[in-house]
C-alpha cells in the first residue's frame, strides 16, 4: 500500500525559504511561536504580529539564541480590534510591501462570553472575523505574488459547530464550547470559499487549513483563567492533568500548519492535521472535515455577512 501524502514528516523536510515573507499572528508563545520559528530557520523572513510589543520583543530574544542571523519583526496586532487591524496592515503594506505567506494562528478558546472593541463575541470575533479582515486587507500583497499561501488554524472541535447566523454573536444564547466550536467551523468555511473565490479570480494564491490536535499550549487555561478564582482551581488543576498526561507538545502540534504552509505541491483547501488516532496526535497529513464545513450555502453567506460586519471588502484583481 501506498504510504499516506506526507507520511513521517517532520520539519527537517521544510524546504528553503530564502526571500519568502511571512506573517504569523500570535507569534509570541505556543504554536505561534514554534512555526515562525521553523520558517525563520528555514531562511525566510517573519514577521511576529502579537497583541502585545514587549513580549513579542522577548519572542524574538528566545528565537534569536538558536538563530542568531534569522530575518525576525515584531509589529502590534489586535485581532479583536478592526482599527488595530487596519493600521497593522496599512503599515505593513507601506514598509514591507510584499507578502508570500500568512498564517492565521492566533485565536482565544473556551472563554466567559466576552466583547471584542467592536462588540463582536470574543471568540466568533477573534478567532474568524479578525483573521478575515486581516486577510482581506493584505490581500492586495497576497494576490501579487505567484504562489502565495494563506493558513488559517482551525480544530477537531469544529465538528460540534454550527452556524447561527440568526445568534452569530452569543446575544441571545451563549455556550462557550459551542462558541468555540462555530468559530473554528467559520475558519474552515472561510478557507474554502477564499479559495473558490481566488481560483475563479485565476490567482496564484492557495488558502489552507490546519489544526493541532491535542498540542500543549496556553490556550487551555485562558478560559477557566477568566471566570474567576474558584473556578480557575479547578478547572485549571484537572486541564493540567489531561494536558500533561495527554497532549503532544507545541513543537509538534505546529507541524500541520507548517506542512500546509510550506510543503510544495500542496493543493489548495487542503486541510492538515495528525495523522493518529481522532487526529489528535502524529505527524502531518491532510486530514478530513465535517459536512457542515463543506457547506458551500453557508460559506458564501459567512462571506457576506463577514464583509458586513468588518467593513472589509475582498477586491480580488
Amino acid at each position: 500500500m501506498e504510504p499516506k501524502l506526507g507520511y513521517g514528516w517532520t520539519e527537517d523536510k521544510i524546504p528553503d525559504l530564502t526571500g519568502t515573507s511571512a506573517i504569523v499572528t500570535g507569534a509570541n508563545s505556543g504554536l505561534g511561536f514554534v512555526t515562525a520559528a521553523q520558517l525563520a530557520a528555514h531562511g525566510a523572513s517573519v514577521t511576529l504580529a502579537v497583541r502585545d510589543a514587549a513580549r513579542g520583543a522577548a519572542a524574538v530574544e528566545r528565537m534569536r539564541d538558536r538563530l542568531p542571523d534569522a530575518e525576525l519583526t515584531v509589529r502590534v496586532l489586535d485581532l479583536a480590534g478592526l482599527d488595530s487591524i487596519a493600521a497593522f496592515a496599512d503599515q505593513y503594506t507601506a514598509d514591507v510591501g510584499r507578502l508570500d505567506l500568512l498564517v492565521n494562528n492566533a485565536g482565544v478558546m473556551n472563554l466567559p462570553r466576552r466583547q471584542t472593541a467592536d462588540g463582536f463575541e470574543m471568540q466568533f470575533g477573534t478567532n474568524h472575523l479578525g483573521h478575515f479582515a486581516l486577510t482581506g486587507r493584505l490581500l492586495p500583497l497576497l494576490s501579487a505574488g505567484p504562489d502565495a499561501r494563506v493558513v488559517t488554524l482551525s480544530s477537531t472541535v469544529h465538528r460540534i459547530g454550527k452556524m447561527n447566523f440568526d445568534d452569530l454573536m452569543g446575544a441571545k444564547r451563549y455556550w462557550a464550547w459551542p462558541a468555540y466550536g462555530q468559530s473554528k467551523l467559520a475558519n474552515l468555511l472561510f478557507t474554502g470559499e477564499l479559495q473558490r473565490r481566488a481560483t475563479a479570480a485565476r490567482l496564484g494564491l492557495r488558502a489552507m487549513a490546519a489544526h493541532p490536535g491535542f498540542a500543549l499550549t496556553n490556550l487551555q487555561t485562558a478560559g477557566p483563567a477568566m471566570r474567576g478564582a474558584d473556578s480557575t482551581t479547578r478547572r485549571s488543576r484537572l486541564i493540567a492533568t489531561l494536558t500533561r498526561e495527554f497532549a503532544q507538545p507545541a513543537v509538534w502540534g505546529a507541524l500541520p500548519t507548517l506542512y500546509a504552509a510550506t510543503l510544495p505541491g500542496l493543493a489548495g483547501n487542503s486541510f492538515v492535521g495528525p495523522e493518529g488516532l481522532g487526529q489528535q496526535h502524529g505527524h502531518p497529513v491532510p486530514v478530513t472535515r465535517s459536512k457542515r464545513a463543506q457547506n458551500l450555502d453557508d460559506a458564501r453567506r459567512l462571506w457576506t455577512e463577514s464583509e458586513r460586519l468588518t467593513g472589509v471588502s475582498y477586491a480580488f484583481a
